[in-house]
């Protein structure tokens, strides 16, 4: 049987704690969202009522906008879309920039979504919503992780940012799709 030597114990341990990260982020929301006692008249940046659902759904929106941004500025940077050239270093510059933004701006339409409502399970759609916000902030923790530790495998990026965009692209369809398209999914 192979003996691990004391210099690689910590380095896979480590490996490990890292992995689990994301899914505390995610349980740690989760949980809260179920034992939070739901504020359903909360006030969204003066609004109330459905006037909250339009904002959200138009920050979300905006959310789901610069998501898409940021998977061609990667698809760019990484050298995936035929017919560009390499992209200059402000891409990469850009990139960073515009995810931040996307993450400032994901922090009060998700705090005021687990604050007013929590995590439901009352039917498919909350169900998808609730476990998509929440799994977003898993997601956005792993692909920082990724960025970070460079010893991760060559999947590892574009695995962990798909993830995140794909996550935004549910969390949106299953709220901000829905508002805007009279309370219900376009297609079902």
């Amino acid at each position: 049987m192979p003996r691990l030597t004391l210099r690689t114990e910590p380095r896979k341990l480590l490996g490990l704690l890292w992995l689990l990260l994301p899914l505390v982020v995610t349980a740690a929301l989760i949980w809260f969202g179920l034992v939070h006692t739901p504020e359903y008249r909360r006030r969204f940046f003066g609004t109330h009522g459905l006037g909250v659902i339009q904002l959200k759904s138009q920050l979300g929106s905006a959310l789901l906008g610069l998501a898409l941004i940021q998977l061609f500025l990667a698809l760019w940077m990484y050298g995936r879309l035929p017919g560009l050239r390499a992209a200059p270093h402000r891409v990469g510059t850009a990139h960073r920039l515009i995810g931040l933004l996307a993450f400032l701006l994901s922090i009060p339409i998700a705090q005021q979504c687990i604050l007013a409502y929590g995590v439901s399970f009352t039917g498919p759609r909350e169900a998808l919503h609730s476990l998509a916000g929440c799994f977003l902030y898993g997601a956005f923790v792993a692909k920082v992780i990724v960025v970070r530790h460079r010893r991760w495998p060559g999947w590892a990026l574009p695995l962990a940012g798909g993830t995140l965009i794909t996550v935004i692209a549910v969390s949106w369809y299953s709220a901000a799709l829905w508002f805007l398209n009279g309370f219900r999914f376009p297609g079902l």
